[in-house]
């Protein structure tokens, strides 16, 4: 497999220890879904447009990436990843759903 998978539970630690500024968290959903809610700290770059945005994504050691269940983070994972986009990409296992089911917030 590309990339790594992450647990909510250790996306969540991460978090709260404060992530460092060679890391990301980008939510892959659309826009829509992105504004009714989003993991805090993270930015919003659709699956569909994640490889327009490799420039900006590139310079990250760290990429956490996520959706709602977690296919379509997986599919941009393989994008970056065939792209050459960072050293390390983790995919948040079972996405925003796992979250919730953690009972993390949203913001």
């Amino acid at each position: 497999m590309i990339g790594k998978q992450i647990s909510a539970q250790e996306l969540h630690t991460l978090i709260e220890q404060g992530t460092p500024t060679t890391s990301i968290i980008v939510d892959v959903r659309t826009p829509e879904e992105f504004e009714r809610g989003k993991i805090s700290g993270a930015i919003n770059i659709p699956v569909d447009k994640i490889l327009h945005q490799a420039d900006f994504l590139r310079p990250y050691k760290t990429i956490y990436l996520y959706c709602l269940s977690g296919s379509r983070s997986e599919l941009a994972l393989l994008q970056l990843s065939s792209n050459g986009i960072s050293d390390e990409l983790y995919n948040l296992t079972s996405g925003l759903l796992a979250w919730r089911k953690e009972g993390y917030p949203l913001e």
